[in-house]
């Protein structure tokens, strides 16, 4: 991983549509997402080469539905960095997958786990 990219926009639908221009602009991937202040805040982080971070965030900044409140280039983030960011990255997966029934604790969904075909 040579950078990581952040942006924080205000909205829901501003940060998919920032997304949406970063991922179309140039070879990043989505890393985590945070949400604050009941969605008013939300921060997008992204992955990849130094050159395709700067490219799509300038893309987000410059073809967004409202302008970023922040943003931020780390190239060679820092493993601190990284572990926090990991941290971010985990939280998210394991929302998804109590969202989707996918993990096995016990929630009362179907988890897949020992059942016959």
């Amino acid at each position: 991983m040579a950078a990581l990219g952040f942006i924080e926009i205000q909205g829901v639908v501003p940060a998919l549509a920032a997304l949406d221009e970063m991922a179309k602009a140039a070879d990043v991937s989505l890393i985590s997402w945070e949400r604050r202040m009941g969605g008013r805040l939300v921060t997008l982080i992204v992955t990849g080469g130094v050159s395709a971070v700067e490219a799509a965030i300038e893309a987000a900044c410059a073809k967004g539905i409202r302008p970023p409140k922040a943003t931020l280039v780390l190239p060679r983030p820092h493993p601190e960095t990284m572990r926090l960011v990991t941290l971010s990255a985990c939280k998210m997966r394991a929302r998804e997958e109590l969202e989707d029934g996918t993990t096995s604790i016990g929630l009362g969904r179907d988890t897949g786990i020992g059942g016959s075909d």
